[in-house]
């Protein structure tokens, strides 16, 4: 049961990334429904700590003994040479000794990597971090593009909001998809973003779009429809070379490996929140037929769609039991 979370502060420390994961295991949620965990702020050295940026501060009572009997101990970004104050590497090796969860965000992967717990591991970080953690730590599987990655007990996260994504995954995962709901509606964020249960959440693919932005929002509206190359470049006044070469340059993949992705996000949608069946979700979501939409939910996500609804259904919400 997850109940203790302990995180670990050093100098330097990102003060977003330690405001988040105070936001998300700090506060008392009982009254909505929610969680309520022992948290519990540590530092080698207890007292004034230097943040990032620079100017700011925070005073931390409690050292690295508050670690010692936590379910859950977080790693908190730091600044580079990522170079680690004494006793940190033997507080996180202790940690997944006795079998609690422990989990980076954003740089905090590089305190991970120095205690020796990414060998052989896939792990994340923010992407600017990524080449350089996977230069310093040759025996880890560095995936730059995903949100966080979970193996064996150990949770790393890439940059900034994936950290959000992190936590809540864990908190599914330990206490199930209500309580992390619960969380999610009160930072108002979503449950869980492209990926749900799998060990690893895909990068959302760009929205950003320039030129496309105006039928990549008209695609969304009708993923229940047949949209090929031809009547996609027609809309876009387009040639289909022309249209095929735009599109990869702004969304980073192709026409039709951009649809399956926002099919497969609004089939998630689906399953999470109405009771229709499988059938219907393939036929809403754009994907014809249930035995189509079993193969991507198992080529992408490693898992079923029933075995994705059964975890993350938020269905018992009266508000979210049906679909125009």
């Amino acid at each position: 049961m997850l109940q203790r979370v302990a995180a670990i502060a050093v100098p330097g420390v990102s003060a977003f990334e330690l405001g988040l994961v105070c936001e998300v295991f700090g506060i008392d949620r009982s009254g909505t429904g929610g969680p309520t965990f022992d948290f519990t702020l540590c530092t080698p050295e207890p007292g004034p700590l230097p943040m990032d940026p620079g100017g700011l501060t925070i005073e931390i009572a409690a050292g690295l003994e508050a670690a010692a009997d936590a379910d859950l101990v977080v790693a908190l970004p730091f600044k580079a040479p990522y170079v680690l104050p004494d006793g940190v590497v033997d507080a996180l090796q202790a940690a997944h000794a006795r079998g609690a969860w422990v989990m980076s965000i954003c740089s905090g992967t590089f305190a991970l990597g120095e205690a020796g717990l990414l060998d052989g591991r896939r792990c994340t970080t923010h992407w600017m971090y990524a080449d350089d953690l996977a230069r310093r730590f040759p025996t880890a599987e560095v995936d730059p593009a995903v949100l966080y990655v979970e193996d064996r007990g150990v949770i790393s996260s890439a940059g900034t909001a994936a950290g959000i994504d992190a936590c809540l995954h864990l908190i599914r995962r330990e206490l199930g998809a209500q309580q992390a709901a619960a969380v999610a509606r009160r930072m108002v964020v979503p449950p869980h973003r492209d990926g749900g249960q799998a060990q690893y959440v895909d990068t959302p693919l760009p929205c950003d779009a320039d030129t496309l932005a105006p039928l990549l929002a008209w695609m969304t509206d009708h993923l229940d429809e047949e949209l090929t190359v031809p009547d996609l470049a027609s809309r876009a006044l387009m040639s289909e070379r022309t249209f095929a070469r735009r599109f990869r340059a702004e969304t980073g993949t192709t026409p039709a490996a951009w649809v399956t992705r926002q099919r497969l996000v609004r089939a998630q949608e689906m399953l999470e929140r109405t009771t229709v069946g499988v059938d219907e979700i393939a036929r809403a979501s754009g994907f014809g037929s249930a035995a189509i939409l079993r193969h991507h939910f198992s080529r992408v996500l490693g898992t079923s769609p029933q075995a994705y609804r059964r975890q993350f259904t938020c269905a018992d919400d009266p508000a979210t039991t049906s679909v125009a």
